[in-house]
């Protein structure tokens, strides 16, 4: 019976690892859809500016 209780315990600890890990990972993938909602590139930021977009008449 210790056996089995050991087990239960061992695949709930298993089962909320998991959960958290599941969460994390949609955590991450939220954050990178909202950084290219907004128009950054990542968290580094813009990539260009609207200064440097258009080249300099002769």
């Amino acid at each position: 019976m210790f056996e089995y209780e050991m087990h239960k315990v061992h695949e709930a600890e298993l089962l909320r690892r998991a959960d958290q890990e599941r969460l994390v990972g949609r955590a991450r993938r939220a954050g990178r859809r909202f950084g290219r909602r907004t128009g950054d590139n990542g968290p580094e930021g813009r990539v260009s500016s609207p200064r440097n977009r258009f080249v300099r008449a002769a």
